[in-house]
């Protein structure tokens, strides 16, 4: 366990080394603000060559849980985001998580109030409230710092009522300058933030405490985090200020406040908001390459004409002082767009290879493959890689190759597509395609044109609808002549017979 009377780790100074940290509570599954904020710190720490710390906090009891704890593991793990000290990891300021470091805050917090940073308060909500209306004011303007100044017989008196107080950090009576790295200079004026708790009456810290004291503690140099923690920074620094006087901390952090990130309707992007989940993005087919390049794009870019880059250009450019401070809207068709450059980009093998999970999630395929079924995602796999942009589109593109012949059911839209001509078609095609021998694409687009392009005089847009909604059973499917080829001679004669039969 860090031992607080320890010198502390080196803060923030322009020669020393950057240390930035990704410090989420695990509750609920990560969703995009969440991961955009851990990137970021990430590609921080990566471009400057400096040390990104993963530590969780997880004092809330109520809220906090394992299973939400592995599945930020999880998401990080898929994402290629990792880090160089923290959880998992190890390193020289552990253990990482605040529910083992109660010890820590204990005892900074008794430095703090021997020091006089902090004071015992007495006061109930209702007699705050009670104060403010009877001097005229808004009984909702929260505390009123009357605690600050008691006497020895007023603390006497409160603790004979048995009251247990909580610990108030004592604002300064100044401005306090927030030199943010995204927003610039803000300033928070005296008095406008009164003094507020640090640890509740039960001896629990909170937030306001143990965040600002790892920080100190494990030697943050840059903390980068959401907008909506604004308000808290002037608080942190004042914390910070004394945690130096008393030698855990060498300086204050930079800060640098993350764009909020928005979704439809221009509404900050709810953790409800399906494309908020990471998990859904990712089980809807997004691949990691893909959704690390657009959760980038929240707030940064590459340049003002370059939307598609790597992880690795991401590093290479990443400037914490070029994220913009206007809120980034979550575009669900920009994103899957950029996700299908980076699909198209995969290299045939791996393309192949991750498809296989969604051909499983969708029932396609089962938990192993037959030498057959390798052999169709073989040559499957290079027929629709330039059409998709999710690879959880696999299954509705592929099935069809899978299927028996008579597992084919013809989806609603396929059949309205179907002209008076589709028995014909077929018919047509039965009569060229019955006594073919070479059984390859060429010869099958051959075969076809003369039969339904040249002998029934379809223009070539519509003439090979019917077949293709014969043997996929759907208006869309990869290639049709290849698509033949894969599935060979008797199987793809029998889906047409079937189709014509029924159309009589």
């Amino acid at each position: 366990m860090t031992d607080t009377s320890a010198t502390p780790a080196t803060a923030s100074t322009t020669s020393s080394p950057v240390r930035v940290r990704f410090c989420p509570s695990p509750t609920g599954t990560p969703h995009v603000g969440l991961i955009r904020t851990a990137l970021f710190n990430w590609a921080h720490a990566r471009h400057t060559g400096g040390t990104m710390v993963f530590r969780v906090e997880d004092t809330d009891t109520q809220r906090d849980s394992e299973e939400s704890y592995q599945q930020l593991l999880e998401a990080l793990a898929w994402l290629g985001i990792d880090w160089d000290e923290g959880v998992e990891t190890g390193g020289p300021h552990a253990p990482y998580r605040q529910s083992q470091r109660l010890d820590i805050y204990r005892d900074v917090a008794a430095k703090l109030l021997e020091h006089g940073a902090v004071y015992e308060a007495y006061s109930t909500p209702e007699e705050v409230e009670a104060r403010h209306r009877a001097a005229g004011r808004d009984p909702k303007l929260g505390y009123d710092n009357y605690d600050r100044d008691l006497t020895e017989g007023q603390v006497a008196a409160y603790r004979a009522e048995g009251r247990e107080p909580v610990l108030r950090l004592r604002m300064p009576d100044e401005d306090i300058v927030v030199h943010d790295m995204i927003r610039g200079e803000i300033v928070f004026r005296a008095g406008s933030i009164p003094d507020y708790v640090v640890v509740r009456a039960n001896g629990q810290p909170l937030y306001t405490l143990t965040n600002p004291v790892d920080d100190a503690l494990m030697g943050i140099t840059h903390v980068l985090r959401g907008e909506d923690l604004l308000s808290s920074t002037p608080r942190q620094i004042a914390l910070f200020r004394v945690l130096v006087e008393i030698g855990l901390a060498t300086s204050v952090p930079e800060y640098g406040h993350l764009p909020y990130v928005m979704g439809e309707g221009n509404k900050k992007l709810s953790k409800r908001d399906p494309e908020s989940s990471l998990f859904h993005l990712k089980d809807s087919g997004f691949v990691p390459e893909g959704l690390l390049n657009y959760l980038a794009l929240l707030g940064w870019s590459l340049s003002a004409d370059e939307d598609v880059f790597t992880v690795e250009q991401l590093v290479e450019h990443f400037d914490v002082h070029d994220v913009l401070a206007n809120p980034a809207r979550f575009d669900l068709k920009k994103a899957t767009a950029i996700n299908g450059t980076h699909v198209r980009r995969l290299a045939p093998e791996d393309f192949r290879d991750r498809l296989v999970p969604y051909l499983q999630a969708g029932g396609v395929l089962g938990e192993t493959l037959d030498e057959r079924q390798q052999e169709i995602l073989d040559r499957a796999a290079p027929l629709v890689q330039e059409r998709m942009n999710l690879l959880g589109e696999a299954p509705e593109l592929l099935s069809f190759l899978f299927a028996a012949d008579d597992e084919i059911e013809v989806a609603d839209d396929a059949r309205k597509q179907l002209k008076d001509s589709a028995g014909d078609v077929l018919q047509a095609a039965l009569a060229a395609l019955e006594p073919l021998e070479d059984w390859s694409a060429g010869a099958l687009e051959t075969a076809l044109r003369e039969a339904i392009v040249d002998g029934l005089g379809i223009k070539p847009r519509l003439a090979f609808g019917p077949v293709r909604t014969a043997v996929s059973g759907r208006r869309i499917s990869p290639p049709l002549f290849e698509s033949l080829e894969i599935l060979g001679k008797d199987s793809s004669l029998n889906r047409l017979r079937a189709l014509a039969a029924q159309l009589g």
